[in-house]
Order: structure tokens, then sequence, then C-alpha cells
């Protein structure tokens, strides 16, 4: 990053894009749904970073800056969807699902179901910790807020799936109370 943020080096750019796009895509597609808004939403996070280069602080790792600009990127995209939603510019209007069916598993769509289910500041929190495997202080930093207010979070939406998705010592738990 500093070899493209400083010197303007294009091939340093490839470096980060080939590094990060398929994470960042991994990431829009669990929370959007959809592979071309995934797609998109890829691009403005590289074109945001692009336009905030001169903003990165050299002293600070790069991941967790480029998860900061993609939450926002996604935040706004979301922002967008609810004061005016688009249809599709094909004829079909069906609203496509959120997993598509023919590549997962019934599991995979009720773990779906169940993070749709959560709030989205602890469904923000356990995408970036469970599949994007950041740490719960890089969290903190993307998500501007302290490292223990991320891991109640983290903690309460673990709880809730845990519990939406049948944990045997919960329902043990309850049994006995």
């Amino acid at each position: 990053m500093r070899r493209y943020a400083v010197e303007g080096d294009a091939a340093a750019f490839d470096q980060i894009y080939r590094r990060y796009a398929g994470p960042l895509y991994g990431f829009f597609r669990r929370s959007v749904g959809s592979d071309h808004v995934a797609q998109d939403l890829v691009q403005q996070t590289f074109l945001h970073l692009h336009r905030a280069r001169r903003d990165w602080d050299p002293k600070r790792p790069l991941r967790p800056w480029l998860y900061t600009i993609a939450i926002n990127v996604r935040r706004q995209h979301v922002r967008t969807l609810t004061r005016r939603p688009e249809a599709a510019w094909d004829h079909d209007l069906t609203p496509e699902p959120s997993i598509d069916p023919s590549t997962s598993t019934a599991s995979d769509r009720l773990v779906r179901r169940a993070l749709d289910g959560l709030p989205e500041h602890q469904r923000e929190v356990v995408v970036l910790h469970w599949y994007e495997q950041l740490s719960f202080p890089e969290i903190a930093s993307i998500v501007g807020s302290s490292t223990s207010a991320v891991k109640v979070r983290a903690h309460r939406a673990y709880t809730h799936l845990r519990e939406t998705l049948g944990d045997p010592a919960i329902s043990a738990a309850r049994e006995r109370s």
C-alpha cells in the first residue's frame, strides 16, 4: 500500500486487488446475497480505496482500513435500497434469493436465515469475525467501536445463533430451568 499511496505504483495496486478482491467479494456476497451486487460493491470499495489512498496511515495495517471502507460501502448500499428500491433490469422482477439453492446446502441456508435475523451491528461483527477471520481489535477499528463492545456484540450474536440453530447445550439448559 505504501508503494501505491506514496509512489503511485500501479503494480502495487494490482497486488492489493488480487489479494483482497476475493475475500471482499465473499464478505459482500454473504451480506447482500447477489453475485452482481457483490461484484459492484467490491469495485466501489477499490474505487474508494483509490480516492482515499493519501488518507491511509502507513503505521496502521491495511486490512482493517480496507474493511472499514467495505463496511461503509455496504452500509451506503443498504441505505440506498431502503430509500428507493430498484427493479432488476431484466423482465423478471422476482428478487434474487439470498442464497443460491443450487450451490448451498440446507445447513448453509439455515445459517444464512439465522444471520439475517440478527441486528445489523451484530451481523457485521459475526461476518467479520467468523467468515473474514478478523480479530476483535481489528473489527473494533473497522466498525468504530471499542474491542469490549465488539466482544459483547459477538457474544450476543453467537448466543442468538446457537439458540436459533438449536445448540444442544442451550436446549438442555432450558429443560433444566
